[in-house]
């Protein structure tokens, strides 16, 4: 069992950058593929980053590529998401993932989640 909680939402202008970390319960939290979603209003939730358990494997969509990075510290319990160059089609919720698939391929594959953190870019 695996209980998530995100952290570090909010309302930034184009351009800016926010930090979203994902605090995780539970003792088995190193043997986990780790991942961010987001979900907009009235469309699916869609995979941004996924790190392995040992984070030594990561996954961006490409539509975040070279402006997210992804990062995990097995000591702490914790996932983090660090955004740069925000742009206001990267406005969602945003949820903390967990599963333990070696290498999930959707929303579908993961097994826990966090109540999300709200991501907001103006423009």
């Amino acid at each position: 069992q695996v209980q998530l909680v995100e952290s570090g939402g909010g309302l930034v202008q184009t351009g800016g950058s926010l930090r979203l970390s994902c605090a995780a319960s539970g003792r088995t939290f190193s043997s986990y593929t780790m991942g961010w979603f987001r979900q907009a209003p009235g469309k699916e939730r869609d995979v941004v980053a996924q790190i392995s358990w040992k984070g030594d494997r990561t996954y961006y969509a490409d539509s975040v590529k070279g402006r997210f990075t992804i990062s995990r510290d097995n000591a702490k319990n914790t996932v983090d998401l660090q955004m740069n160059s925000l742009k206001p089609e990267d406005t969602a919720a945003y949820y903390c993932g967990a599963s333990s698939y070696f290498a999930p391929t959707s929303a579908r594959a993961y097994e826990y989640w966090g109540q999300g953190t709200q991501v907001t870019v103006s423009s």
